[in-house]
């Protein structure tokens, strides 16, 4: 589905989310399934593949509760309802949607006169997709190659704010690894005691141009982003929780506020070390140096949402008048 305005975003800006985790692996390594770590700082990562995975995950699941005109076209994920043979899963992903939009004058290719013809332009195709809008995609069709740029990024590997030390735990399965073995198998695996993590975002208008993002696009993936954290039921994630989410407006494109995020500060409480936080009353928060680069004229605003009244109070005590708003998405609505 295309959203209904098809104005792109006209506003550069940059993301802070902060979401807690406890005896999680917040980001598994896919080869060995232990928790990404940076062992000089004692902080967990988080990559920016993971928080995009959580986004696309939420919109694939508000799907089936919405009706078929009201969906939200996702391309990456695995659709292999039109895939043939040994072909890649972008390949048949790209005839599946050429499938259900062959009818579609929108994503038609034009004459050198402006006619519609019958080939389907596969970059019009792809920003039907709302990942493509927000994160870019490629399709490598012979002679109709694409490579969308996203407008929306996010770092890398995302620190944790607190040092961690992580937890060896031992599985035991009640399946035998072998036939010739009597007993279950025993699994190894390290998980993280409690982590607050910080994911650091940004979102570029003039990349916007070319995929056609749209606020209501940046809304939704904004509601995704809050709600996937908080209800993911998979083993390794169940018990995390959203914190706060902020969005820095800038007053123009140009504009830029250097290194963003190192402005929040969370100092442990009564002594204890970063490793040894295992809730966050056991943190405090510092906002002040945030908000006194909001009363910069480089931003125009400050959008934020949580849903914890310490947070909602220190961005409110220091935030200069005016230019902090609270973001409009409703988070108890799975349908809206």
């Amino acid at each position: 589905m295309e959203t209904g305005n098809n104005q792109s975003i006209k506003d550069k800006s940059e993301i802070l989310f902060l979401y807690e985790g406890t005896y999680t692996i917040p980001n598994g390594d896919p080869f060995t399934g232990e928790q990404r770590y940076d062992e000089e700082t004692k902080k967990v990562l988080v990559s920016d593949v993971r928080i995009k995975r959580y986004i696309r995950d939420y919109i694939l699941t508000l799907n089936d509760h919405l009706p078929q005109e009201k969906r939200n076209e996702i391309y990456v994920w695995n659709d292999i309802s039109q895939a043939e043979g040994k072909e890649s899963g972008s390949s048949a992903r790209m005839k599946a949607l050429k499938k259900s939009y062959e009818n579609d004058s929108s994503v038609k290719k034009r004459d050198k006169k402006g006619n519609e013809t019958n080939a389907i332009d596969a970059s019009k195709l792809l920003r039907k997709c709302i990942d493509v809008r927000l994160f870019g995609g490629i399709s490598t069709e012979e002679g109709d190659a694409v490579n969308h740029t996203g407008p929306v990024q996010f770092a890398l590997l995302n620190p944790s704010m607190n040092e961690v030390d992580l937890r060896m735990h031992q599985n035991t399965s009640v399946f035998v690894s072998s036939v010739e073995k009597s007993r279950g198998a025993i699994g190894t695996t390290t998980v993280v005691p409690y982590c607050i993590n910080q994911i650091h975002g940004w979102i570029n208008p003039h990349s916007a141009k070319f995929t056609n993002l749209t606020e209501q696009d940046i809304n939704l993936m904004f509601k995704s982003l809050w709600e996937s954290i908080n209800n993911i039921n998979t083993r390794s994630k169940a018990n995390q929780n959203s914190l706060l989410l902020v969005q820095i407006i800038y007053s123009d494109p140009t504009k830029k506020i250097y290194g963003l995020d190192r402005l929040i500060k969370m100092t442990p409480k009564n002594d204890l070390r970063g490793e040894q936080i295992r809730s966050i009353d056991d943190v405090e928060f510092d906002f002040s140096k945030l908000m006194d680069a909001a009363k910069s004229d480089a931003v125009a605003k400050v959008r934020y949402f949580t849903e914890i009244e310490g947070l909602k109070k220190g961005l409110q005590e220091k935030t200069p008048d005016g230019k902090l708003v609270k973001m409009d998405f409703d988070p108890n609505s799975l349908n809206s």
